[in-house]
């Protein structure tokens, strides 16, 4: 078992709440109405979690359509399979490394709050593009500090949020907070080189961005 896992399984249902907070319900119809899914398509969340996203996404696919989620953490799809809105027929969870996906063929990807976590984002940007090919579309949604200067006690509380919700980094004194940004920012500029009609909003003060787009 990896570090992360270790980390993500001992907190899954921390990040359940977290995830169903007030609130956050908007930010997924959002990110969800992005993707521009239509009933029967298939969609891909790459670092599911607890399966929060997967009714909204649902909704949008219809029963002849496909929910699928990825997630690296045992322990995070188990909790995603006790609820039943997150469960049936149409949804399928595969335990696996997002950014590695054995996921091909798909109408739209997913990545919510994950992009900031890998070492190689720009490597898990293209292989998710590559999931969906030519015309699939692909949405990141990430937290930041915010631009307004009215948001600086905020931003110097993300470097705690960081550090405690990432493996590996309430010890360090290195900030944290600076290197998931760039992560970020490096998931970014690579779904942008790989795409087109690309929209880019942000929600919560501006500590949420949304980018989306259709790969060339």
């Amino acid at each position: 078992m990896t570090d992360a896992q270790s980390f993500y399984g001992r907190w899954a249902r921390v990040y359940d709440w977290v995830a169903n907070a007030p609130g956050v319900a908007s930010w997924r119809d959002r990110t969800a109405d992005s993707l521009a899914l239509a009933p029967g398509d298939t969609v891909v969340e790459m670092g599911c979690g607890t399966g929060a996203n997967v009714p909204a996404l649902r909704e949008r696919v219809g029963p002849a359509g496909r929910v699928v989620g990825v997630d690296v953490t045992r322990e995070m799809l188990d909790r995603a399979r006790e609820r039943p809105a997150r469960t049936g027929g149409a949804v399928h969870y595969v335990q696996a490394d997002a950014a590695r996906p054995p996921v091909r063929a798909a109408d739209a990807v997913l990545a919510t709050f994950v992009a900031g976590i890998f070492e190689a984002p720009e490597a898990a940007v293209d292989a998710w593009c590559d999931s969906v090919g030519p015309g699939g579309r692909v949405a990141l949604l990430n937290f930041q500090r915010s631009p307004s200067t009215l948001a600086t006690p905020l931003n110097l509380a993300f470097e705690g949020f960081v550090r405690l919700s990432a493996p590996g980094t309430r010890l360090s004194r290195r900030s944290h907070a600076s290197a998931f940004e760039r992560r970020v920012r490096a998931a970014r500029e690579r779904l942008t080189e790989r795409t087109v009609a690309r929209r880019y909003e942000t929600m919560a003060g501006g500590f949420v961005g949304l980018l989306s787009g259709t790969v060339a």
